[in-house]
């Protein structure tokens, strides 16, 4: 497992990161707690979890982990998020002072910790002023409750509107963004990622397979079924299943993927890992897992190295559509320079 600094911080995280949304969900606390004993056994240190999942139960389930063994406290990095409601009131919801010193607190009681390492706002919130959320996530920082603080599902312009207020103010500047992105989504290069280069600003992909897209496990015009979230439970999701088989890019991608994998005699989710992985920006990678053995697959993306040649026959098949004005061809150049420059 190779290690990158936590976006523009000092703190050190692995490439890969577990993230535990199926804790007490799709996984039971006893398989969570195997889960966490094989991801620190192959060198992982960096959880991601959140208030909302399970509504509070992961962030418990990794906090009787922590309790027994607590001598992981100081070898994981613990990152969390607020800002959905955990509560019915109208203030149990939003990035404002009064609902995050709660939901912080919230999380803090859940995970058994006196710090959370990083404290993620899970999305924008149009209703709170901006500098309300700043300071008080500086305030955070002050008082030790929290050591970093990042955003997640920020948009481009949002970022950067952080960033250089936290700058105007002299606070503690944000050092990650938690995005959707995969081969599949790759939307966030057309502002996110530069922006979030400009700022130095670390991503931590989610859905990095796409939904399961990337794993080889759907095949064309097939309906899922067995082991599957969607062959499990038929009634979830299917809409949006038919519109990415539907999808033509869809299969061109994964060919390119199965191809690769194929070639390589390894899985398609560790080549759409490894490709991902080695993004300009990226610091690491988040992974969901709801058994051992998805999660042994996909750690072994560690250790998969792919060619230039594979990379770029990866990043040219699955590149988005250019797009009309300001997001065509010229425009699309220009941030692949500004990307690929920003290694």
């Amino acid at each position: 497992m190779d290690y990158r600094t936590l976006g523009n911080s000092g703190a050190v995280v692995s490439t890969y990161a577990l993230g535990t949304m199926t804790f007490g969900a799709e996984a039971t606390e006893e398989t969570s707690h195997t889960i966490m004993d094989d991801y620190f056994a192959a060198g992982g240190n960096f959880i991601d979890t959140a208030d909302v999942y399970s509504s509070g139960v992961s962030e418990e389930i990794i906090g009787r982990w922590l309790a027994k063994r607590p001598d992981m406290r100081d070898k994981a990095v613990i990152a969390t998020k607020g800002r959905f409601p955990m509560g019915t009131a109208p203030n149990d919801v939003g990035t404002s002072r009064r609902h995050l010193t709660r939901a912080l607190d919230g999380s803090l009681r859940r995970l058994g910790v006196e710090q959370v390492d990083l404290y993620q706002m899970h999305a924008w919130d149009p209703i709170t002023p901006l500098e309300e959320t700043l300071r008080f996530l500086d305030d955070a920082v002050s008082r030790g409750k929290i050591a970093y603080y990042g955003f997640s599902n920020f948009l481009g312009w949002q970022l950067t509107k952080a960033v250089h207020v936290a700058r105007a103010h002299g606070w503690n500047p944000p050092v990650t963004l938690q995005p959707q992105y995969s081969l599949l989504v790759r939307d966030i290069e057309a502002e996110i990622v530069p922006a979030a280069l400009d700022a130095g600003v670390g991503l931590l992909p989610w859905s990095p397979l796409g939904g399961g897209w990337l794993s080889g496990k759907y095949k064309r015009d097939q309906a899922p079924a067995g082991a599957t979230r969607l062959g499990e439970n038929p009634e979830r999701g299917m809409e949006a299943w038919k519109a990415r088989n539907e999808n033509a890019h869809t299969w061109t991608v994964i060919d390119a993927v199965e191809g690769i994998a194929a070639e390589r005699g390894v899985s398609p989710s560790q080549v759409a890992l490894a490709w991902l992985a080695d993004r300009p920006g990226v610091t690491s990678v988040i992974l969901g897992a709801r058994t051992r053995e998805q999660l042994a697959d996909n750690l072994a993306a560690a250790d998969v190295e792919l060619t230039p040649e594979e990379s770029n026959r990866l990043t040219t098949v699955s590149q988005p559509p250019a797009g009309v004005y300001p997001y065509g061809p010229m425009a699309q150049e220009q941030r692949s320079r500004k990307i690929e420059g920003g290694r």
